[in-house]
């Protein structure tokens, strides 16, 4: 499902008056492509998709979804945040059939399609595992099974590796690959960490210090599976971080003049 974002502001009251989150973002999002977005902290990455999912309102400008306007949340877009928000009193297989059961799927068929995304995550030996038993990636891949299982056009994906550590998270980059090459969905993942973009992104978006605004874009067009210390990979990140650095520096010279 492509989305089209039309110059999208937003500002959030304080008491010393208005802050600008974000400024001015035109993009489109095409059908199954899957788009990172990295910037600093608090340019504005995680309220953006925030107004994707439909959980916070543009202050100026809309957001079109299949040629429609986002009005509110909806199960055909879907976010996952750094923390997986799970239920810890279900098992990992009473996560993921959770949303099954709210559209009223038959037992029978939520034990079935909950087996099959826990065994596409790699998970079909834990679903009787309490949510506390799992390590942190383990109740990631729990949160992309529980996500994937009401099956939406869109995933939304807030920095959902930032607190693994670097084998897990690697690890998780070959298997979200894999999950989205199988399924075709459009993702959108927002993150701080370029080389973790390059690997995961057909295109990375380059955001400013706050207020957000784009940068620049990158087209990632190096073959699959990708890992962060192939040699392509690096060479792409350099280039998106230094324009990260020169963004920064003209943030530096506006604050100053």
């Amino acid at each position: 499902m492509s989305m089209v974002v039309q110059g999208v502001e937003k500002d959030f009251p304080t008491r010393d008056g208005s802050l600008a989150a974000l400024a001015h973002v035109d993009m489109t999002i095409a059908d199954g492509e899957f788009l990172c977005i990295v910037g600093p902290s608090g340019c504005g990455k995680s309220t953006l998709l925030s107004i994707l999912a439909g959980l916070e309102i543009p202050s100026r400008g809309r957001v079109l979804v299949g040629g429609q306007p986002i009005l509110g949340p909806d199960p055909s877009r879907v976010m996952i945040f750094q923390e997986g928000a799970l239920f810890p009193w279900l098992t990992a297989q009473g996560n993921v059939e959770f949303g099954l059961k709210m559209k009223r799927l038959p037992h029978s068929e939520r034990v079935a399609a909950a087996e099959r995304l826990l065994q596409m995550v790699h998970l079909e030996s834990f679903g009787e595992a309490w949510i506390h038993q799992l390590s942190g990636g383990m109740r990631q891949r729990v949160a992309l099974a529980r996500a994937l299982a009401v099956d939406p056009a869109v995933l939304l994906l807030d920095e959902p590796f930032g607190a693994l550590d670097a084998i897990t998270r690697e690890r998780l980059h070959q298997e979200l690959q894999e999950v989205w090459l199988t399924t075709g969905k459009t993702m959108v993942f927002v993150t701080h960490n370029v080389r973790e973009a390059v690997v995961l992104g057909d295109r990375v978006l380059v955001f400013s210090p706050r207020p957000g605004r784009i940068l620049s874009e990158h087209r990632i067009q190096l073959p699959r599976p990708r890992h962060v210390e192939d040699l392509a990979t690096a060479e792409h990140a350099s280039r998106i971080a230094r324009d990260l650095r020169l963004g920064g520096e003209v943030a530096d010279d506006r604050s100053e003049g």
